[in-house]
């Protein structure tokens, strides 16, 4: 896994093969990152990965310069990894937890900018994240919510439904509250 660009841009970390996590391709990682660039300045964002998994998002995060990057995996060997990346960089920016993602959502009560989840794709409750996240305290006017999950997933008929993004067998849906 390596970090596409930003401050630590090319940095290699060894996912162990004992992982059940799958890391987002690099391909389609950098199609999210060009897209997202279009909707927020990663500088002084706030951000929130859930489902952290192997960490290549948040890292991917903390190297465009966001100004805090929490991280929610529930898996204790995974946040480990996660602990010993963030660990790497040496950033006071990184704020990984170990815990489950579901119930993070309905306790949190912190704002983000940007909220990101690659929930594990048989994850029962995958159709229900987008109504989940986007009730949340978490969710502030301008947050923008990022779904990553299989191909037999549509969202459009959500009202805070923005756009869809499809790269191989990876798609993304981004949602953001709309505004009276």
């Amino acid at each position: 896994m390596r970090i596409i660009t930003g401050i630590y841009k090319g940095k290699h970390f060894d996912i162990p093969r004992t992982f059940k996590a799958r890391p987002t391709t690099d391909f389609a990682k950098e199609n999210l990152f060009n897209v997202l660039r279009a909707y927020t300045d990663f500088e002084g964002v706030k951000a929130l990965d859930l489902f952290g998994g192997t960490g290549s998002i948040t890292l991917e995060l903390l190297s465009r310069g966001c100004a805090q990057v929490t991280t929610v995996e529930k898996d204790r060997k995974h946040f480990s990894f996660i602990v010993d990346c963030v660990k790497s960089l040496k950033t006071p920016a990184a704020r990984p937890l170990c815990g489950d993602a579901l119930r993070f959502i309905e306790r949190c009560s912190e704002h983000y900018d940007l909220i990101f989840a690659d929930p594990p794709y048989a994850l029962p409750e995958l159709g229900e994240l987008p109504e989940r996240v986007m009730s949340s305290a978490m969710v502030g006017d301008d947050t923008l919510f990022v779904l990553e999950h299989g191909k037999n997933y549509d969202f459009s008929d959500r009202p805070d439904f923005v756009e869809h993004r499809a790269y191989g067998s990876v798609n993304f849906s981004f949602f953001r509250r709309k505004l009276d």
